[in-house]
């Protein structure tokens, strides 16, 4: 049975009940099966699985989506009470921010500086802020996130190790469509038309890993990825395309990288990623 908790002394209570390892997987909500994919990755590492669906206003822009984002409660709770979750912690933003908007955040050094970081400026001090407040009030032993959200998984990680939060971050590999579309709650804001625009992302992506899987090297994976995006289709702004290794330092040098894009569809931001080898220079 799935129990819902709403203030920090709910929470603590249930937390305390909980005995044996807990891992957390912590969402805004709108879950689809990526989601269920983190929550069943939860389940079998974890003797106790705890969610949290929380909208963070720190980590949208003034012209972001905030409001229009979707809150989705009842079927987020069916989607945790199908995956076995034991706790879901829904809390509002008073609950969670009691004093208003924090004045200390985390600063999520140079790692945030770049890619979702430039087009976003604060968007990592969000997620990191509450992400360190939420391990604080749940005390995971694992937490479990999506690699779709490459850099964050990233900065999440650093974050715990920097500050040595007894967690250990798990990546879960990224959950595609059938068309191979990487599962997003913000799919939904795409018309018909749109998604078959954004597919333009997932295949320059498979263009770079056929590339890496050839042999080629970094510039030639990149302009394998941007031939494949040729001037896209109507209504496709892409605004990065690039390639790290794989804790997302410039530069990859042979072996594991990482390719990652993003780019608006219509007034809908996407971002995607994908791992490559990258081979020798001869």
């Amino acid at each position: 049975m799935t129990e819902l908790v709403r203030t920090r002394a709910e929470l603590a209570k249930a937390r305390a009940a909980l005995t044996g390892t807990v891992g957390v997987v912590m969402t805004m909500g709108a879950l689809h099966a990526g989601h269920e994919t983190l929550l069943r990755a939860a389940r079998e590492r974890a003797d106790h699985v705890l969610v949290t669906i929380f909208v963070n206003p720190l980590q949208f822009g003034p012209n972001e989506d905030f409001d229009r984002y979707p809150r989705t409660l009842e079927a987020d709770l069916e989607v945790c009470r199908r995956a076995g979750a034991d706790v879901v912690f829904a809390p509002d933003r008073g609950e969670v921010y009691p004093d208003g908007e924090p004045l200390v955040r985390v600063d999520p050094g140079r790692l945030a500086a770049d890619l979702e970081g430039l087009s976003r400026p604060g968007f990592f001090h969000g997620v990191l802020t509450v992400v360190l407040k939420l391990f604080n009030l749940t005390r995971p032993d694992l937490a479990f996130f999506g690699e779709k959200d490459y850099q964050q998984l990233t900065l999440v990680r650093r974050m715990a190790r920097d500050f040595d939060v007894p967690v250990e971050v798990v990546g879960v590999p990224t959950v595609r469509e059938p068309d191979g579309l990487a599962l997003s709650s913000r799919n939904r804001y795409l018309s018909p038309d749109e998604r078959q625009a954004a597919l333009t992302l997932s295949a320059a992506l498979r263009a770079g890993v056929a590339a890496a899987d050839r042999g080629e090297h970094g510039g030639e994976v990149l302009a394998a990825v941007h031939r494949a995006l040729g001037d896209g289709p109507p209504g496709v702004e892409v605004d990065y395309v690039a390639l790290t290794d794989a804790d997302l330092e410039p530069g990859p040098a042979p072996g594991p990288a990482r390719l990652l894009i993003a780019a608006k569809v219509g007034t809908t931001r996407l971002i995607d990623n994908v791992a490559i080898r990258l081979a020798p220079r001869p």
